[in-house]
């Protein structure tokens, strides 16, 4: 199992972290798995989030935590049911999506799988330029720096370029999320 070793980072949320980090190929899935951490819960529906209320939102400030602490397969479920609540269009689901795909490439850099971290990456940053297209960006959304987002997408980029491909399942990434409360 990918048990994931702490890190000094806040947290947002009242949740607790889940037992281990899912990374296919290398921990029972969540779900599909009797052993899995997550088997046989019943999901709840969430409320949609809405860009100035963000902060009321215990699962979006969940998926933060989930992010900033090495669950990134988790942090992608928590924010997948927030950006189906928003009705995945709009620039409240775009930034959702940027996320989730974040969170995505995440996993696949836990995998090893270089081309999948590539393409999740640059499909973030594609994302946030459509925010900014849109005339939606701003320095901050959701609570979140923009500029911080990019930076982790761009980094996974630049690690392809770089070769880095090993798996690593219980890597924590250096960079994190900081949310304004």
């Amino acid at each position: 199992m990918n048990v994931i070793p702490p890190v000094a980072r806040p947290r947002y949320s009242s949740r607790p972290l889940p037992p281990y980090s899912y990374v296919p190929g290398f921990a029972p899935h969540p779900v599909s798995d009797g052993r899995g951490h997550m088997h046989g819960a019943v999901a709840q529906p969430v409320a949609p989030l809405t860009d100035g209320q963000w902060q009321d939102s215990e699962a979006y400030r969940y998926g933060i935590d989930l992010f900033n602490h090495g669950y990134y397969w988790e942090a992608h479920e928590a924010w997948e049911s927030l950006w189906h609540a928003a009705g995945r269009r709009g620039q409240v689901a775009t930034w959702l999506k940027t996320l989730i795909k974040l969170a995505a490439a995440a996993v696949k850099r836990r995998e090893g799988n270089a081309r999948g971290v590539e393409r999740h990456a640059r499909r973030a940053i594609e994302l946030l330029d459509e925010l900014a297209q849109g005339g939606d960006a701003t320095a901050r959304f959701g609570g979140i720096a923009v500029d911080d987002v990019r930076a982790i997408a761009e980094s996974f980029v630049e690690e392809r370029r770089l070769g880095v491909a090993s798996p690593a399942p219980a890597l924590t990434l250096d960079r994190w999320l900081a949310l304004d409360i």
